[in-house]
């Protein structure tokens, strides 16, 4: 199917490391030369042919490297293509995504390499991550003054909560779900074997999330190929296209927006990639998403936003099974941020090559679901859903 701006681009390969805490004296520079060698292996492609890259990287103080697409170009011998860096907060791979579909979209590269990288968990202290990650909200009103990601995203969801009767237990039904999936990921951080209970009787973080409620800081890199399908090498292998890309911005500052309990501008993006992809009724046509969990009501916030499930029946959904791998759109089968593992440079892109891995039926073993997938969505943001990047990926 062609959208609007002509051939939809292709997935040629792509390549992720595990996620965790390197604290083996390895560098995120190591990690991005392994995944982006990987992914062009995949593609069979070759570094000169490559046109341009695009480098994901949330914050200059975790990488300590300022202008970090030249670095990896000149790391990967790309030095003649173009090359641009993309932040966006936990969106930044997502963006750097978008960023690859448009340069193929307005003719200007017809392969791209997009590759995204972080250090989160084993440079910095988990406070100083915290605090530096506080700063991609209003850093003058919201991050100096001592706010928190876990209190702005606890305050939205209370409003959820108060709006539909949304309960802890059933955000400790997607924590739960997500850290399981990831037991059959042998990329993910923290796969885990836990209850609802366990979930509730965690530790407080910020009311009414618990400890078990959030996502992890991680390390990582990924990277994918993109190209016009007229560029693409010939393969009898099945291949995966990105069909729709939105991308919306809502206000900073929760207090601003008008329902604060919902992820409005995630709608938006939705709205615009779904119709680049001419889908009509999400909740009918998508088949797998991976869905940004960077705390457990986000997701059921998030399902609903991407019109996976009605207005405040997230939660219902979630807690009856409707999410899970036999359910109606299995979600985050890849662990999400919860199990497989939260570097924001790296998220949106190992979201993309698991749905795609998932629609040619080249995922993990024991994760895979039995029916038929066409079509998935993966979604990021940066903020509480306040830059929000949507995609739409189908198989050819």
């Amino acid at each position: 199917m062609k959208n609007k701006f002509g051939n939809n681009p292709l997935i040629l390969g792509g390549a992720l490391v595990k996620f965790g805490a390197y604290r083996n004296g390895s560098h995120w520079r190591d990690r991005v030369r392994q995944v982006a060698g990987q992914a062009l292996l995949q593609a069979q492609l070759e570094r000169n042919d490559i046109d341009a890259l695009v480098v994901a990287s949330e914050s200059d103080i975790l990488s300590l490297q300022v202008n970090p697409a030249a670095v990896v170009a000149s790391d990967l011998g790309l030095n003649q293509c173009a090359a641009m860096r993309v932040e966006g907060g936990g969106a930044s791979g997502a963006m750097a995504l978008r960023s690859g579909v448009m340069h193929i979209l307005s003719g200007m590269a017809k392969r791209v390499l997009v590759l995204g990288f972080d250090d989160a968990a084993s440079r910095l202290s988990s406070a100083d991550t915290r605090f530096l990650y506080a700063l991609s909200f209003d850093t003058d009103i919201e991050g100096f003054a001592g706010v928190s990601a876990a209190s702005l995203y606890a305050l939205s969801i209370n409003c959820h909560m108060r709006m539909y009767g949304t309960t802890q237990m059933q955000m400790a039904a997607v924590a739960v779900k997500n850290r399981a999936n990831a037991m059959f990921n042998p990329d993910a951080h923290k796969p885990m074997r836990i209850t609802i209970e366990d979930v509730i009787r965690s530790p407080n973080v910020s009311s009414p999330y618990n400890l078990l409620d959030c996502s992890l800081l991680s390390d990582g890199a990924a990277a994918i190929v993109l190209s016009a399908p007229h560029a693409a090498p010939r393969t009898e292998l099945e291949r995966v296209q990105i069909s729709g890309s939105g991308c919306a911005v809502d206000g900073v500052h929760l207090g601003d927006r008008t329902e604060p309990h919902r992820f409005v501008a995630k709608t938006n993006a939705a709205k615009r990639a779904y119709e680049m992809a001419g889908i009509c009724d999400a909740a009918k046509e998508i088949d797998v998403a991976e869905v940004y969990d960077a705390f457990s009501g986000a997701e059921i916030q998030g399902v609903e936003a991407l019109g996976l499930a009605a207005e405040g029946q997230g939660g219902p959904a979630t807690i009856a099974g409707e999410f899970d791998l036999a359910g109606r759109i299995p979600i985050n089968l890849s662990g999400g941020l919860m199990g497989q593992g939260g570097s924001p440079g790296s998220v949106g892109i190992a979201q993309a090559i698991t749905v795609s891995r998932l629609l040619t039926k080249t995922y993990h073993q024991g994760i895979q679901p039995t029916q038929a997938l066409h079509r998935g969505v993966i979604d990021a943001h940066g903020g509480v859903a306040t830059l929000c990047v949507v995609h739409v990926l189908e198989k050819v």
